[in-house]
């Protein structure tokens, strides 16, 4: 059903969560994108309704409690409109909303976090319609890597290499990389970084290191690139 807003959560990490979205979403829209903003569909209220649209279709399991990671948000044109020229940051900052939201509940995700935004002719500004729903990846994951472009790479069972060469998973050109300088892995449930003897060695959180156990929030960092690593 179309929706034109939510009722307030009345939870306090609930709110801390949009906070922390809505602050974000202030920097995005300074200068260009501030006339965007003036009217019509409000990008804070996408992010409520996908934070309860968690809360209300959670499935409680025998160790976990389990919330949806895919979402679909249809708008109007008029307002695909608007959001375009930062349709790809709005997408990243729901994202973001979804992993601190699970976070904070201690619910957990089947596979990675997907958000599409649709548009549909016949829905008038301002009104939206949102579908959630618990999408599995093939493989089991512990993670996702995210990287400074906004990309982001689940981490599953298997190997994520990182270097110069063309055949690394993750593929940087910059020189201060080695051609096969890092590698990170999953142990016995835990992920593990381990640095190839690179030439100018692999950092977390600023220290190098030879060999690490990665936990949440953790920057790994690969010659002059920064990687964070988000554990579910």
């Amino acid at each position: 059903m179309p929706v034109q807003g939510c009722d307030y959560l009345g939870n306090l990490d609930k709110y801390m969560v949009l906070q922390q979205f809505e602050r974000r979403l202030e920097s995005l829209v300074e200068g260009t994108f501030a006339k965007a903003f003036r009217g019509g569909l409000q990008p804070v209220e996408i992010g409520k309704k996908i934070v309860r649209e968690m809360d209300l279709r959670r499935a409680v399991g025998l160790k976990h409690v389990i919330a949806p990671n895919v979402f679909e948000v249809v708008i109007s044109p008029k307002d695909m409109e608007r959001f375009q020229t930062f349709k790809d940051s709005l997408i990243l900052e729901l994202k973001s909303a979804v992993r601190e939201h699970a976070k904070d509940e201690g619910y957990s995700l089947v596979g990675p976090i997907e958000v599409f935004l649709e548009e549909e002719p016949n829905l008038k500004p301002g009104v939206f319609m949102l579908g959630a729903e618990v999408r599995e990846q093939d493989n089991p994951w512990y993670g996702v890597l995210l990287f400074e472009d906004g990309t982001e790479i689940p981490i599953a069972e298997g190997t994520i290499t990182i270097g110069r060469l063309a055949s690394c998973d993750v593929v940087y050109s910059d020189p201060s990389v080695s051609r096969k300088h890092a590698e990170i892995s999953c142990l016995d449930d835990q992920v593990v970084i381990v640095d190839l003897d690179s030439t100018n060695g692999t950092k977390v959180n600023g220290t190098l290191v030879r060999e690490r156990i990665l936990i949440d929030g953790d920057v790994v960092s690969v010659g002059n690139a920064n990687i964070v690593f988000k554990a579910l």
